[in-house]
């Protein structure tokens, strides 16, 4: 009988076969999954952000929701509203697009903030209030957020609530040139209709399976001193040097500390291990800290971004 962690790794690599050269993407994406988080990818356009949720959600026997965001949208468009039925006279509540189990929030910065807040009680306790009443959401619930980056024309910054309930923030970068001819070809097949068999989609229990076992992975104390570490050193830079301190105006949440175990123990899981190790923290703390810490004016004029900030206080902190 094929295991929870051979079918999630069946799902890895069919989607680094749909989407080439992404390989820090695709395992980000699941990292997600398996911690029962929300993802927040950022990329120019055309850089397959929309194709790598789309085809997650293939893969899995669930239910497939997409909300584009635009400066129009109402927030009752996304978490439903109620509906007034003449026939029985009542108020009958109707589900948005949000009661699905993989929900793809496309372009969410092209919306104003107020649209954005409508999914900050969906992200965090998985649930929805309209009209005074709360509704469920259900039990497999993943919001996959897109946003174009900041400086392109209309777009809307993130507020910091909203960017902290994210687990992980994925930069999706333009693939290597190496693979530019390989996705030319895979894109020329697919229309032809020659994309080949897709594995049976997984079902929602063997996700569950998975993370039921992601939760029994062990965390030394050594290496739980070293997550907290690194979030302190976010908060307390001056104790790491004065270019640190310049850096960082203000540092990762308590959020970012659970975040960081989640998604830890996720990665050393689909790496087939029981314990999860120091290179485990160090290789999601970029994916987990890095919208979490927010930048100083002196870093932006050092050029500085914010993935170069978590690796500067990778290379500050000394494991316990």
């Amino acid at each position: 009988m094929i295991t929870a962690r051979e079918s999630v790794l069946q799902i890895s690599s069919a989607l680094n076969a749909a989407i080439i050269g992404q390989q820090t993407v695709v395992e980000r994406l699941l990292i997600a999954l398996l911690a029962n988080g929300n993802v927040l990818m950022e990329g120019l356009p055309g850089t397959a952000k929309t194709r790598s949720i789309k085809t997650l959600s293939g893969l899995i026997d669930s239910q497939f929701r997409r909300v584009q965001f635009t400066p129009d949208l109402l927030p009752s468009d996304v978490t439903g509203s109620e509906v007034y039925r003449e026939q029985t006279a009542t108020f009958e509540f109707q589900p948005g697009p949000l009661f699905g189990n993989l929900v793809l929030a496309d372009e969410i910065n092209r919306a104003p903030a107020k649209v954005q807040a409508a999914l900050l009680e969906a992200m965090e306790e998985r649930q929805v209030t309209v009209a005074g009443k709360t509704h469920k959401l259900p039990d497999l619930f993943l919001v996959m957020a897109t946003q174009n980056p900041i400086e392109q024309e209309g777009t809307y910054p993130l507020p910091e609530a909203q960017m902290d309930r994210f687990l992980v923030y994925v930069r999706v970068p333009y693939p290597p040139a190496e693979n530019e001819l390989s996705i030319l070809r895979l894109v020329r097949s697919e229309r032809a209709g020659r994309n080949g068999e897709r594995p049976e989609p997984v079902s929602q229990e063997v996700i569950f399976a998975a993370r039921r076992e992601v939760g029994a992975v062990h965390v030394a104390e050594s290496v739980e001193q070293y997550m907290v570490d690194l979030i302190i050193a976010s908060r307390e830079p001056k104790r790491y040097g004065e270019d640190l301190a310049k850096w960082i105006h203000l540092g990762a949440s308590p959020r970012a500390t659970i975040a960081l175990d989640a998604a830890s123990r996720a990665r050393a899981w689909l790496r087939g291990n029981d314990f999860v190790a120091p290179e485990d923290v160090q290789a999601v703390a970029p994916a987990c800290l890095a919208h979490r810490i927010h930048l100083s004016y002196e870093a932006e004029a050092d050029g500085k971004t914010r993935e170069d900030i978590v690796g500067a206080i990778l290379e500050c902190v000394a494991v316990a």
